[in-house]
């Protein structure tokens, strides 16, 4: 299957939340032979889909018991902190929907050392994909969202996990915030079969013109340029204020 690249424009981030929910929802029902793996991801452009996801107009058209949620990354904080990915989709997708624990595979991020946590959850994956390494697991959705720094997930500039070529999990430091975090490697985002990415406000607009228009950013300066998928689709939802930055009508 050849990759597929996508470029969403949408007025605002509720228009990006719907243009993505839609696309979940159709993934999903063409989904078949087994259980539908997401990975999501956190930050405020995820609450608004994860809340689309979960609305009347929504929730009924997804076979829920069918789809098992996985996380991209994690802060290494307790599961009820504030900045806790897994409590923001635990409120606002999980409880809402009345999703069962044993769909959710959370990243255990208070229980240990950080590469502790990394290597559990990544024997975690490969045991719920029966994928043992060199193998890698391949989920049919990854969410993902942009620093204004360029990174993603918890892939930062100059991180030794840019680096990383065998494994699927591992730790890695934020240069601002909850400092240690768990994070998917670039192998194992680029072999999903559907990669999305979901971008919104102008604080984000000079990251996103460095990944999607300027070929002269280094990707290890900027860690979304590594997202290439190796047999997949890529789809960027943007709105126009995110978009504002680029100079010509871009095609990946």
């Amino acid at each position: 299957m050849a990759v597929v690249h996508d470029l969403r424009l949408a007025e605002n981030d509720q228009e990006v939340a719907c243009d993505v929910a839609d696309f979940f929802i159709r993934s999903a029902a063409e989904a078949t032979g087994g259980p539908f793996r997401v990975a999501l991801s956190g930050g405020s452009t995820p609450r608004t889909l994860y809340r689309r996801l979960a609305s009347a107009g929504c929730a009924d058209r997804v076979d829920w018991p069918r789809v098992e949620f996985y996380f991209s990354d994690e802060r290494c904080v307790p599961p009820d902190h504030a900045e806790s990915n897994f409590k923001l989709a635990n409120d606002t997708l999980f409880q809402p929907l009345n999703i069962k624990t044993s769909q959710v595979f959370r990243i255990e991020s208070e229980a240990g050392q950080p590469e502790l946590i990394a290597r559990r959850y990544e024997m975690t994956i490969r045991e719920q994909f029966a994928s043992p390494s060199p193998a890698w697991p391949r989920y049919d959705m990854i969410l993902l969202g942009l620093g204004d720094d360029g990174h993603t997930a918890s892939l930062f500039p100059n991180s030794p996990a840019l680096d990383e070529k065998l494994r699927a999990v591992v730790s890695s430091e934020s240069p601002r915030g909850a400092a240690h975090r768990i994070t998917f490697t670039v192998p194992l985002i680029n072999h999903a079969r559907r990669i999305v990415f979901m971008v919104t406000g102008p604080q984000k607009a000079p990251a996103i013109r460095a990944v999607l228009e300027d070929n002269t950013v280094d990707a290890r300066q900027c860690p979304a340029k590594l997202i290439r998928p190796t047999e997949g689709r890529l789809i960027w939802s943007l709105d126009r204020a995110a978009a504002s930055a680029l100079t010509a009508t871009t095609q990946l």
